[in-house]
């Protein structure tokens, strides 16, 4: 049975500035924490760093070309905030000029540019200052937004201010396994909050200059199930995964609250960490995080199935999951469980659960965003593709593709204004703490000299696009 999408839903890719740019020292570009973090022993795989990654910085318009031979619609990518300005400090010209070509080749394609301000790559002079857990980054976060808003808001019209804030506060304040490698319980709550407070105040700065700009932040959610519905300690612990994960920024951003539980969570096991974070969420705070939206990003990989007594049953020791960190982005995670369900999985270790997308979207239009229109602003799969001539071949990628862009469907079905789907990536690139050894693109990069191949991913998801339907 064909089924066929809305007229209205954008099929697109996404990128991230510091995973593709290089030229990471070029036209003024000082360092990011993430220059800094992937020189530290030890901190990424094969101590690989971003300096030339896909050198997108030079090839946008080879890499633009391809888009538009590939028939995306839109381009979700975002901009450096150590080009945009350099150390937290004065705009650079060189800098935001890049991101201007850029922006006229795609509305030159007829590819709508997709703008995101933070993909966790904040000037590393900021994060000598104390970083996202001082008060003054929210200041100079919107300072920068501005910048880029004087010299491309006439042409971009969507804004989204954050990509996954909870890796840029609990994986990298708490876990200490993204930049900038701190480990601090009470530094990842502050962090979580001033991220959250620099994309309220960014929303309402953007939208005092053009209401009809449309603004949103993108957040990683997951599906958190019980192992045992019936089970008290298997239904706590998706309580509290479910809690820590997401609603820690669901509520603030659409209650204009923190989740109690989560709260006495924290405070049941670092209470001077609580204390510190309450002192930092000042009266006001949470009318700015609550400020309304236009869209919402939801990035999806992957659900959890979780218990609170240690199973049986685990992965083979290189199939398992490769995103739980040494050190706990939580403390309260302390006697959670993740449970095998016998699903296949990616080359991150990541169980393969499409329904697991309806159910999240239906979710988050329920209970959250009513009213609010959805985008699937990630979702993508790392596979080990081998080249053969000139084409990759890559089956599994093309099952995931299709079953998620189905899974998508569903949720439409349902009732749920999803308006589109950008998957991730369109390049293989610096995948972060595993450096360039996973590969997610739906276009293979030769490192070593740069050419690109469209995998055969690439190529199905060319028709689907062409002919807007599975």
């Amino acid at each position: 049975m064909t089924r066929t999408f809305p007229e209205h839903f954008l099929f697109g890719a996404a990128t991230a500035a510091y995973q593709i740019e290089g030229a990471a020292f070029e036209d003024g570009r000082t360092a990011s924490i993430w220059d800094a973090f992937s020189r530290v022993p030890g901190a990424v795989i094969n101590a690989d760093n971003g300096d030339v990654a896909c050198d997108h910085y030079h090839r946008y318009p080879q890499d633009v070309a391809l888009m538009k031979d590939l028939g995306l619609q839109a381009y979700r990518f975002s901009t450096s905030w150590s080009r945009v300005r350099p150390d937290g400090g004065a705009p650079n010209q060189k800098g935001i000029d890049f991101y201007s070509r850029l922006v006229d080749e795609l509305l030159a394609a007829d590819i709508v540019p997709w703008l995101t301000l933070h993909h966790w790559d904040m000037p590393q002079a900021l994060e000598e200052k104390g970083g996202w857990t001082s008060r003054d980054t929210v200041e100079r976060f919107v300072e920068y937004a501005g910048s880029l808003h004087d010299a491309l808001g006439d042409r971009v019209r969507n804004w989204t201010t954050l990509n996954e804030p909870w890796c840029s506060s609990f994986l990298s304040y708490t876990a200490g396994v993204h930049a900038p490698g701190r480990i601090d319980v009470g530094d990842g709550m502050l962090a979580a909050h001033h991220l959250l407070l620099a994309h309220g105040r960014t929303v309402q700065e953007l939208r005092a200059r053009d209401s009809s700009l449309e603004l949103g932040i993108t957040l990683n959610l997951t599906v958190a199930d019980p192992a045992d519905p019936d089970d008290p300690s298997d239904v706590d612990a998706a309580r509290r995964i479910d809690g820590q994960f997401n609603r820690w920024f669901l509520d603030p951003i659409f209650r204009g609250v923190y989740p109690d539980d989560i709260i006495r969570d924290f405070r049941s096991v670092d209470s001077a960490a609580v204390a510190r974070w309450e002192d930092a969420v000042h009266h006001g705070d949470l009318d700015i995080i609550s400020t309304p939206l236009d869209t919402l990003g939801v990035n999806y990989y992957h659900g959890e199935l979780l218990s609170g007594t240690e199973p049986d049953v685990h992965p083979p020791a290189d199939q398992a999951p490769t995103d739980r960190p040494t050190a706990s982005p939580f403390p309260s995670h302390d006697g959670i469980h993740w449970v095998e369900r016998g699903l296949a999985r990616t080359g991150m270790g990541w169980e393969i659960q499409p329904g697991g997308l309806t159910t999240l979207l239906q979710r988050v239009a329920t209970e959250y965003a009513a009213g609010i229109p959805l985008y699937v602003t990630e979702n993508g799969a790392a596979f080990d593709d081998v080249r053969e001539g000139d084409r990759v071949p890559d089956a599994d990628r093309v099952e995931f593709l299709e079953a998620h862009l189905g899974a998508t469907q569903d949720a439409i079905d349902a009732g749920v204004d999803v308006r589109g789907y950008f998957y991730w990536s369109l390049l293989d690139n610096y995948e972060w703490a595993w450096g360039y050894e996973k590969r997610f693109g739906i276009v293979r990069v030769e490192y070593d000299t740069q050419e690109r191949v469209v995998k055969d991913s690439g190529l199905k998801y060319s028709r689907i696009i062409a002919a807007r339907s599975l």
